[in-house]
């Protein structure tokens, strides 16, 4: 579009425009680690200044002094309007959101998948056996355990796992009943701050609450697909007041020197401006390579992450269900063919110290799982910083982002890698302040992910061992 609206003056000038581009992919991919947007878009306007005040002021000579005092007027002169201001808020805002959004994502199969390699205890695999296989020892080999029994000894088998569906909950939360003001997200002080009344945290600091955002004024396509227009809309504010923008320039930086080069017959082809984009249509914006639009994206990954909440408490009932178990009276209940008399645990381990067929030490919680606990609770800070318009970087250095997994339950520890990835690793969070704007912004194009697959894996995981 910029060939067909400038033609042979883009084509000069193309590398700007290539350079800020790829700017922003890498902007999106690394994170303000790698690229500083403020500064990257900063240089962007200074230059594209630069460029345009040589093109429409081409009867005098400026050297690099006089173009480095033009430069540091631009704050003043405001020679593309409001569109940088609103541009950098928009960007900034929209791929804070979008990357953290992805970034959640991922984080729960690998939440999954680590869980998965969490072995069952001596006691979880005996008294499995025992439910499964000892009516065999009677020749009762069609008898299955009863219910509750089956609730018990699963409940006593997955303790350290039901005690990740607090913060798993609370990284998943709810969909926003309502807007939700700045102000008052601002004012929750602690990420995920419970709600009593929902049983969730607050829906502002988790998955849902920042897809809502994405799907309203962070929306990353609203950005993304009018980003030349809204640069050529800034050029051409430049043109149509490029006389008092030269005159002020002239007042602050000196009346410059006559170019003898010049010719006064000058080809409108090589440096006029041609005229207008075609006016941008909501309804043209592009798909994703499957077909589907953003919207219909976070959509279809909005009920999904419904579908995910209360994951880990309900575990043993997802085992014991179906053919599984017997209904009634007529079951297996540990030690004859009878009614099941014992009353059915709560979840968590801190619930199995009355567990009346599994033993389970309290004292000793699962390190792995621990582990997980607390990248939740990171991965809940950094939605709520990202709901109100903050990133949260991590630094990287040169560490070997080993990650073992276990001994330690905290997201500081010094020897850890990134938590996240397996990647080098934290040091000091830097926190880089957005603030608010009533534009519309950001969202992205997301790549699916199988949550089905990874559940099953876990299930697979944790029953095996009780079959052999």
């Amino acid at each position: 579009m910029f060939v067909r609206t400038y033609g042979l003056m883009y084509v000069k000038n193309a590398e700007l425009f290539e350079q800020f581009f790829r700017d922003l992919r890498l902007y999106y991919s690394h994170g303000s680690s790698a690229v500083n947007l403020d500064d990257m878009l900063a240089d962007f306007w200074t230059e594209l200044l630069e460029r345009m005040f040589r093109l429409v002021n081409v009867q005098y000579e400026f050297n690099d002094s006089y173009m480095e005092c033009v430069s540091r007027h631009m704050e003043q002169l405001k020679p593309f309007g409001d569109v940088p201001r609103k541009l950098r808020l928009q960007l900034t805002r929209s791929f804070i959101a979008v990357r953290t959004f992805t970034r959640g994502l991922a984080l729960m199969p690998e939440v999954v998948g680590k869980v998965s390699t969490v072995s069952a205890s001596p006691n979880c695999v005996r008294a499995a056996m025992k439910m499964l296989y000892c009516p065999y020892c009677t020749g009762q080999v069609a008898l299955k355990p009863c219910k509750n029994y089956c609730l018990n000894v699963m409940r006593g088998c997955l303790a350290n796992q039901a005690d990740l569906d607090t913060e798993w909950n609370n990284f998943l939360g709810r969909v926003v009943s309502g807007p939700v003001t700045h102000s008052h997200a601002l004012s929750q002080s602690v990420p995920g701050s419970w709600d009593s009344a929902t049983g969730f945290a607050h829906p502002a600091y988790s998955m849902l609450g920042l897809a809502e955002r994405l799907e309203g004024p962070f929306n990353f396509e609203s950005v993304m697909d009018p980003i030349d227009v809204k640069i050529s809309d800034a050029i051409m504010n430049m043109q149509e007041n490029s006389i008092q923008v030269s005159q002020k320039v002239f007042q602050g930086c000196g009346q410059p020197k006559p170019n003898t080069a010049f010719r006064t017959r000058r080809s409108s082809k090589d440096s006029g401006f041609p005229g207008r984009f075609r006016p941008y249509s909501p309804d043209a914006r592009p798909t994703t390579a499957a077909g589907t639009s953003l919207d219909r994206l976070l959509t279809d990954v909005k009920k999904k992450l419904k579908h995910a909440k209360k994951f880990w408490s309900t575990l043993p009932d997802t085992v014991c269900v179906g053919e599984r178990i017997a209904a009634g009276d007529e079951c297996w209940n540990g030690t004859a063919k009878s009614r099941y008399e014992s009353v059915v645990i709560g979840n968590g381990l801190a619930n199995q110290v009355s567990n009346p067929d599994v033993e389970v030490d309290i004292t000793k919680p699962d390190m792995v799982i621990r582990r997980q606990i607390a990248v939740l609770k990171e991965m809940t800070s950094r939605l709520k910083a990202a709901y109100t318009g903050t990133d949260i970087t991590i630094s990287e250095d040169t560490g070997s982002g080993e990650e073992s997994g276990s001994g330690c339950d905290s997201p500081t520890c010094d020897s850890d890698g990134d938590i996240y990835f397996s990647t080098p690793a934290p040091a000091k969070p830097r926190i880089i302040n957005v603030q608010p704007n009533k534009q519309p912004s950001s969202g992205t194009r997301l790549a699916s992910f199988s949550l089905t697959l990874a559940v099953t894996a876990l299930l697979l995981a944790l029953i095996t061992p009780h079959t052999r």
